[in-house]
């Protein structure tokens, strides 16, 4: 009898818990963890953390599996959810292309959570990882569709990291389980049923979409659970007729996009880390700034702007434009071309634009906001050709002397073409763990992160991440 879809990621999720990830891909799973554990770090004070925080206390239950940042531990759900939480509030998780999704953002809190409360090794834990991100991602793949040239999750509103990361989370902690293929399969199942999440919080506000990937985590580490207990889930419950694919995507899908190659080629180690803490569609615009400033652009002197960028993205960086040149917070100051134009015109900070750019406070600076007055953004031909393996932009600049500057960037920092380095990771991680731990702290969980796979277990990472 042939596999069905869901046996066959689940055949390989079982495969690598018995015989384990080769070391390149554990060392760029234990990239992807520390990242995460970055992020998840520098979001402990946000509004969405302390409200999740309060939340879970509320719940209450055995502490099984550390709340970053809270000095305490909680069950596996919980801490899911409040981890998840922290790794995708400021908007600086890494991302796939052209699927358009953040794929370490819910797996690795699922992970992390699973993992701690059932005892299990380093390399375990990063083997996991490594199997849930590729699943992530590779069901983002098949809600991609070519001929639209884009993500048919988002073109439909859906948030594709969510509600993929989710099963991908639960194949992860299915596997940290000590769960044999068909329970895998169970957990991934059970997920589908789960896993959610709008994005019209990234037009016009609302701070809900921060905390999905905490959702995502949360109903991961419950999937897995319920199929460690007995709970089972449909055989053909991506490819099914009233399968995942089919309800989210229609005929759009394109579920060959699971399996080809599976287990031969990994997409793990060409996603995309970001630089800067903000929608990853905003970023080429950022650096055609950065460059234009390098070039000794003075922002007084500026007249107008024009941002062009792919069309599909105006939607999130453009529209609707009297939000998007007053963001009414420094979250919604994150998904706005204009500002992040605007900022990185005016300097920026740690890497270039950093968190200082993204509180109340500095969305709404009046020189910020009078140079985002300016900014005109509009489709630009090449940008569509190019996204969405890339998500480019042009910046040109009107100057009061008549001058007409231009910069173009065609391909994001932090992917395969354009990677960040070794240094501007470890800075990365550096700066975003100093708003909690001190630089012994951060060197410690550097170093320990980065041995995982050599680690019998998480007590003094965790530890330190408490």
């Amino acid at each position: 009898m042939t596999s069905t879809l869901v046996q066959r990621l689940a055949g390989l999720a079982d495969d690598v818990r018995t015989r384990g990830l080769p070391a390149e891909l554990r060392a760029d799973a234990a990239r992807r963890m520390l990242d995460v554990l970055g992020n998840s770090l520098a979001a402990t004070g946000e509004p969405p953390a302390r409200a999740v925080g309060e939340l879970v206390r509320e719940w209450g239950g055995a502490g099984r599996s550390t709340a970053i940042g809270t000095g305490v531990r909680l069950p596996e759900p919980s801490a899911a959810l409040l981890n998840g939480t922290l790794a995708h509030s400021l908007d600086f998780d890494d991302t796939h292309l052209p699927s358009v999704l953040h794929p370490s953002a819910s797996v690795v809190p699922a992970a992390l959570a699973a993992a701690e409360a059932r005892g299990a090794s380093g390399a375990a834990l990063l083997d996991a990882i490594g199997v849930g991100i590729e699943i992530t991602v590779r069901l983002g793949m098949a809600g991609y569709d070519a001929e639209l040239g884009n993500s048919v999750f988002f073109e439909r509103g859906l948030h594709a990291t969510a509600i993929c990361g989710a099963l991908g989370g639960a194949a992860s902690a299915a596997m940290l389980s000590g769960l044999d293929a068909g329970g895998i399969a169970d957990a991934i199942g059970i997920a589908s049923s789960m896993g959610a999440g709008l994005l019209e919080a990234n037009r016009t506000g609302g701070t809900v979409k921060r905390i999905h990937c905490g959702w995502a985590a949360h109903a991961a580490v419950t999937a897995a659970g319920l199929a460690r207990t007995g709970i089972t889930g449909p055989p053909t419950v991506l490819e099914g007729r009233f399968g995942l694919l089919q309800a989210f995507c229609g005929d759009q899908a394109h579920p060959d996009e699971l399996t080809d190659r599976l287990g031969e080629h990994w997409e793990l180690p060409g996603i995309f880390f970001k630089p800067y803490p903000c929608n990853h569609f905003t970023h080429a615009g950022i650096d055609a700034a950065r460059r234009l400033r390098a070039r000794g652009l003075d922002p007084a002197e500026i007249e107008s702007i024009e941002l062009g960028a792919p069309t599909a993205v105006l939607r999130t960086i453009g529209e609707p434009l009297e939000d998007k040149i007053r963001p009414s917070s420094g979250y919604h100051a994150a998904f706005s071309g204009p500002y992040t134009v605007a900022a990185a015109l005016l300097g920026g900070g740690g890497l270039g634009v950093f968190h200082e750019d993204f509180t109340d406070e500095a969305a709404a600076d009046p020189a910020r906001l009078a140079l985002a007055a300016k900014v005109r953004c509009v489709p630009d031909a090449r940008c569509d050709e190019i996204f969405p393996h890339q998500f480019p932009a042009v910046l040109r600049v009107r100057t009061r002397d008549g001058r007409e500057l231009e910069e173009r960037v065609d391909a994001n920092r932090g992917g395969a073409g354009n990677p960040l380095s070794p240094e501007e990771l470890a800075t990365k991680f550096r700066l975003n763990a100093a708003r909690r731990v001190g630089a012994a702290e951060a060197a410690r969980i550097t170093e320990l992160t980065y041995g995982l796979a050599e680690a019998a277990d998480l007590g003094e990472l965790t530890a330190l991440l408490r």
